[in-house]
């Protein structure tokens, strides 16, 4: 933490090599203390696989420095803890927001002063090709330069280890202290980039990884040969939403025979300012409005959205009354589960396993129950279900399908990150599946629903920034953790599970048990009728989530049940930030 943040902020002020236009945005703000404050009062956080914020000068936000000081941090771990890190170096990619190509450049410059190699992109690339790159190129790390999906003042990177999963919470905690360790931001040691280039320490990668990449991508297919191989009828909609994913989605389409691909002409710019969507996340309604009006016109049997590091996919398909309804990330995942299994040898099941995180529906367990497959839980993040992947290689167990509400999804451990170019290979497949039975992809869940229970899930995300935030947010996870809820929406808590002690407890018992995963600062209720509440801050957003799901008799009793629980919780966070 920085101290006093004035000290740091006249220290910057008077640094005499500050970047140019670093220097020029804190003149424009030396008149508002506020702002200087949130800029300086701490360090950006190395939080969920790296650092995220708003660009800008100041040691709380994203800029050369901030990213030099992470990426020296990794380099000093990579060279006491990883085998041969030098010469096997670190992949780097980065997406098309603002400084993305700059933050990579820098990365590669720090890591030359270790004499540690950087691998780096000749241009922008999803995330989950980076994850790949990883371990095609036995890299003993990787970077990638993303905010994900979120808006266009922020960015990030983001940290892999050597199996190409995000970096787990030792890693963290080893990469953190050497940050900390690192000292002055402004003095971090960099090499010329002709300089690494001339002496190979910085080379640029091509297309040799898109090309296995996408090897690897045709594999996961689960249609014959002879469909395979015939042109498909089914139309898609495509849009990247100014992001990374036309060139390999619109290239795996090819692959499958999908020729009636449509591309959001509009959307296929690489946009840092994002500036035909209101947010570039395809969890949101907005993001599908252009998609919608092309699926209008070329009478489309599904509309696909990538985010702008095409790690996240959004789906929307046509309803009886042929209007466009955009799935839920439970509801998809889900519907790709059930497509993935059902196409499967039967062999496999007895060793098969599915992977979710505690906050993904319980639908999809549902689903791998009536197939005998087992469901392994993890907490939120990805790189929980890449760990358990990496795990099976010693375990002889199977992996089948991981998934998130969040919108991510995995089908094929070759990659160890959620990776939307191939979900949206499975979607399209699983979508003209169904419409070769004769029914769409609504008729198809609505299948699901009756067989296992009319599941509905929700998420309300309340955004609280800078210091004040931070502290009200901790503050709420506090209440909630001392004052366990008895009861919500009328429905009785049969368990509370709080994972900063790793304890579930009975409540009508008061029995105790062991929850085997890493501590988080999280707290779960489960109610009674197939239930359950859970609260959890954000690990790239100044947010604090709770999500709530319910399993009814109908559409209509779930949507009942769910807006009963919101209301409900809605109510506990007001009363506590009253206090």
């Amino acid at each position: 933490m920085a101290k006093n943040w004035e000290a740091v902020y006249e220290k910057w002020l008077n640094f005499e090599n500050l970047d140019v236009s670093l220097k020029a945005d804190l003149e424009a703000i030396k008149s508002d203390p506020k702002k200087l404050e949130d800029a300086f009062y701490q360090e950006l956080t190395f939080g969920t696989g790296g650092i995220r914020g708003v660009l800008g000068p100041g040691t709380n936000r994203m800029n050369i420095y901030t990213v030099r000081k992470a990426v020296n941090g990794l380099a000093k771990h990579l060279l006491e803890h990883v085998v041969n890190a030098k010469q096997r170096g670190v992949a780097i990619a980065y997406d098309s927001r603002y400084m993305s190509q700059e933050f990579a450049i820098e990365a590669a410059k720090v890591l030359g002063s270790y004499g540690i190699r950087a691998s780096v992109f000749s241009s922008l690339r999803p995330t989950p090709v980076l994850s790949y790159a990883v371990r095609y190129l036995s890299a003993a790390a990787g970077i990638m330069i993303t905010a994900s999906h979120n808006p266009p003042e922020y960015n990030g990177l983001k940290v892999y280890n050597e199996e190409g999963g995000q970096i787990l919470l030792e890693e963290a905690e080893q990469i953190t202290a050497a940050i900390q360790a690192t000292g002055d931001e402004l003095l971090v040691p960099v090499r010329d980039q002709k300089e690494l280039e001339d002496e190979q320490l910085l080379r640029w990668i091509g297309e040799e990884v898109d090309r296995a990449y996408l090897e690897h991508l045709q594999g996961i297919t689960k249609m014959e040969p002879s469909v395979l191989e015939e042109e498909k009828d089914l139309k898609i909609v495509y849009t990247p939403l100014h992001g990374t994913g036309t060139n390999l989605v619109s290239r795996g389409f090819a692959q499958l025979n999908f020729p009636h691909v449509t591309l959001v002409e509009e959307q296929t710019v690489a946009d840092p300012e994002f500036s035909t969507v209101e947010s570039p996340n395809p969890e949101e309604h907005q993001a599908f409005k252009l998609a919608i009006e092309y699926g209008e016109k070329v009478d489309a049997d599904i509309l696909l959205a990538t985010d702008p590091d095409a790690d996240r996919l959004g789906a929307a398909v046509k309803n009886k009354d042929g209007e466009y309804v955009v799935l839920t990330g439970n509801q998809l995942g889900s519907l790709l589960l059930d497509y993935i299994l059902s196409h499967s040898d039967m062999n496999v099941y007895r060793n098969a396993r599915m992977i979710k995180t505690v906050v993904t529906t319980e639908f999809g367990r549902a689903i791998a129950d009536s197939y005998g497959v087992e469901t392994i839980e993890t907490l939120t993040g990805f790189k929980y279900i890449a760990e358990k992947i990496a795990n099976f290689q010693s375990t002889g167990e199977t992996f089948m399908f991981g998934y998130e509400e969040s919108y991510g999804y995995l089908a094929s451990g070759f990659t160890r990150d959620k990776d939307a170019v191939q979900a949206s290979m499975l979607a399209a497949e699983m979508a003209y599946y169904w419409k070769s039975q004769g029914k769409s992809v609504l008729d198809a869940l609505e299948t699901l629903f009756e067989k296992h229970g009319y599941f509905l899930e929700g998420l309300t995300s309340l955004k609280l920034e800078g210091k004040e935030g931070s502290e009200q947010i901790a503050y709420i996870m506090e209440e909630i953790r001392e004052r366990p809820m008895k009861e919500i929406a009328g429905m009785k808590v049969v368990t509370v599970e709080n994972y900063v002690t790793s304890e579930r407890t009975d409540v009508a018992t008061g029995d105790v048990e062991i929850i085997n995963l890493p501590k988080e600062n999280m707290m779960k209720f489960i109610l009674e009728d197939q239930a359950w509440v859970c609260f959890r801050p954000s690990g790239t957003e100044p947010k604090i989530k709770y999500y709530y799901g319910v399993c009814g008799n109908s559409n209509e009793d779930s949507a009942e049940k769910l807006q009963s629980i919101k209301e409900a919780l809605d109510a506990v966070i007001a009363g506590i930030l009253e206090k």
